[in-house]
Order: structure tokens, then sequence, then C-alpha cells
């Protein structure tokens, strides 16, 4: 098998990060093979130079390879250019076009913003990956093909299949293996390297020293966040080659050509935080909660002051109510007796001074609701207020109607 150093030095890669080592293997194990990969990663990770690392080790490495980046080709003509189209199909087609599936016969095509593609083409791509079949635009014959396709996008597929924004069963016929290719933020240890070589490269093409970095800045370079990837990297070589005079980069000639690289918004990588909707609007309903409960709190204070001032009942010493809370010692009374007994504790008597209606004994409170019932008792009071009306309910929760939904069959309120 070939080794991992030298597909590094024939496609120009550089790291010597695990995670970059584990997804070079995987594609050097799939590419003698036909089977379908999806490639992964953020955008400027190098995902395309994984698809020709496969192709290039394949038995089809004699045939056409081609790259099509759907999300740049128009929703009208992607079928054409995926399928080609017969003369006359539509306004424009003067004669007869192959496309890029009839052209790469025998060959890889590798279809870049896989996410991007219209549902229409999607059934497409689908029969083709099944059976080997397509048709051109405006025609009825079945023409066959044998295609490898090799796939990549940089957003979340099975998310977009859950938003019914992508095919399922194209989704599980594509990630047939699948390839993760690491953001640059996952390999810090390969950013100095990375830098060095794109400096190399640049003094070369514009016939100058190269730059250098001293620890601060690699320091910097190496904690910034990357959201471009490799791309954003070899841009910012390429500028500092050639805005800056001093060819030993310092953090204050950094700080004046890239101030961004100092800009922190959040304290951490935001996608370490990133919740799920669910999960999100499970927590505005506790935080909904407890802001009622703090409500309900601050209602029973006013309604206690104003029983005692309308009484005018004498109010007891906050350390005497201290003494009046559950403790060991405190003990129920024998049931027929109907009351209470503190053990070694003064009672405390509140004396009217007038005419007073009776004030009834607290019922003993009961143990800490849990979130969860915290959580099903605000719904129930929603629906009761709304009289059932669940639109209206989920819009005083501040979530969606379908979170509601989930949350009544889960509490079985119905």
């Amino acid at each position: 098998m070939t080794s991992l150093q030298v597909i590094k030095a024939r496609f120009g890669i550089i790291g010597t990060s695990p995670l970059l080592d584990a997804a070079l293997q995987t594609a050097i194990r799939v590419a003698p093979t036909d089977l379908t990969v999806l490639i992964t990663g953020e955008s400027g990770v190098g995902k395309e130079v994984f698809s020709k690392i496969i192709h290039a080790l394949s038995t089809r490495k004699h045939h056409e390879f081609i790259a099509v980046n759907c999300g740049a080709i128009p929703e009208g003509t992607i079928n054409s250019e995926l399928f080609g189209h017969e003369k006359g199909a539509f306004t424009g087609a003067i004669s007869d076009r192959k496309g890029y599936f009839e052209t790469a016969n025998g060959g890889t095509i590798f279809l870049d913003e896989i996410a991007e593609m219209p549902s229409d083409t999607q059934a497409y791509l689908l029969r083709v990956l099944e059976y080997g079949e397509f048709m051109r635009v405006g025609s009825s014959k079945v023409l066959k093909t044998d295609v490898r396709v090799i796939a990549a996008t940089n957003v979340d597929l099975e998310e977009h299949v859950r938003r019914g924004k992508f095919r399922e069963d194209l989704y599980y016929r594509l990630s047939t293996v699948p390839i993760r290719v690491p953001a640059l933020k996952d390999r810090r240890e390969d950013i100095y390297l990375l830098f060095q070589k794109f400096a190399n490269d640049f003094a070369e093409k514009y016939r100058m020293q190269p730059i250098r970095l001293t620890e601060e800045a690699r320091e910097v370079l190496e904690n910034y966040r990357w959201p471009g990837n490799v791309r954003e990297l070899k841009n910012i070589t390429e500028q500092l080659s050639v805005l800056s005079e001093e060819r030993h980069i310092t953090v204050d000639i950094l700080r004046q050509h890239m101030p961004h690289l100092f800009t922190r918004s959040l304290p951490a990588p935001f996608e370490h935080y990133q919740a799920k909707t669910s999960e999100i609007q499970d927590r505005e309903i506790l935080y909904r909660v407890l802001l009622d409960m703090k409500n309900d709190l601050n209602d029973l204070k006013t309604l206690i002051l104003e029983v005692i001032h309308r009484n005018n009942l004498q109010m007891p010493e906050a350390a005497a109510l201290r003494r009046l809370m559950p403790s060991a010692e405190y003990t129920p009374a024998p049931a027929s007796t109907g009351s209470t007994i503190i053990s070694q504790t003064s009672p405390i008597v509140i004396e009217p001074t007038r005419s007073a209606r009776p004030i009834q004994p607290l019922e003993e409170e009961d143990a800490p609701l849990a979130m969860d019932e915290i959580e099903k008792e605000a719904i129930r009071r929603a629906l009761k207020k709304h009289r059932g009306r669940r639109k209206e309910a989920a819009e005083e929760l501040k979530i969606s109607e379908r979170t509601l939904y989930r949350k009544i069959k889960q509490y079985n309120l119905s």
C-alpha cells in the first residue's frame, strides 16, 4: 500500500495531524474500489484534493476526472450539464450535447456542494448510482454510463434530510464510505508548517525573501479560529508577503495588517456551544417556568403583607421565623389532634388588635418538583389558559408548535 509520506509529497499535503492522517488512510484504502465516497468538512479544508487522490489511486486513473460545483450551476441548466440534452429540448439547444456523466464514462465525477443539488436532479442522480442509467434532457432513450461518484459537502446532510431538503435514499447511497476532512482549528500543529510552505512558495513567486514569524506571532496564528481554513491561511500568508516591508513578522505587524486575527467575539469556539433546536426550546420552557415561579413568589409576598396590613396584625421577628423552619426536631402530631408540635421552640402568636378573620394553617409543603414536572405543569397551565388552543399556548411558552406537540405527547397531556 502507498505510504502516507509518498501521498503527501505527491499531492502537496502538509501536516502531521492524526486526524489528517486518518482521513488520508481511509482515502487510500477506498481508492482501488468502486465504492461511492462522501467527503465532508468545512469550506477551505481541501476536499477536492481528497477526490483527486482517490481517482489517482484507482483503476480509473487513465480515464476522465471531472469536478462539478453543484452550487455554481443554475437550477434550470444543471440537468443538461450533468446528463446532456437533445437538440430542441429547450430554447438555445441548437444541437445535441453530451453531459458530464456521458463524457466521464469509465472515469470519476466529483460533485462538490452536493447539498445544493435540486430535488429533481437528486432523483436522476440516484438512478445513475443504482442502475448506471440516465436520459438526456428532451430524450426518452435510456443511456448507460460507468462512472464513479465522489460527493462533497460542507453542511450537515443528515440535518438536510430531516428538514426534507435532501433525499434520504440518496444520502445513504452517497455515504457508502464517509471521509471527514479535519478543520484547521482541529489540527493546530500543522498551522506553522503550512505557513512556512506558503511563505516559501510566495517568496519564489514574487522573487523576494520569505517571511518568518516571531514566537509570539506564531502563537497568534495558532490560536486563531480559522473559519476559512487552509484557504484563509494561504491568503493571509500571501498578503503578509506582499504588504509587509519587514521579513520578520511580529505581533505588531500582524495587528497592523490583520487586525481580525485578534478579534475574540466568543470566549471559545462557537461550535462547542451549539445546541440542537429542540434542546434550546426545552431550555426556554424551563426559563419561562422559573420566571413564572419568581413572579408567583413576589405575588405571595404581596398577599401576606396585604393580609397583615388589613387585619392590623403584628409581624413576627425574622429570628423567630427562622426557628420555625423544618428541622429534625419537627414531628407531626397525632392525627386526632389536628395540629403539629414543635419541640423546644416557643410558638409565635400574631395578636390582632381588632376583629380579624381566622388564618387557616398552611398545608405541609410537598417535596420539590423535578424539572420535568415543572415543565409539564407550565404546559398544562398554558393549555388550560388558552382552552386547548395550542398555537396560542406555544406563543406564550415561547416555543414552536412542533415542540409543544412533542411535549404534549411526551407528558400525555392530550
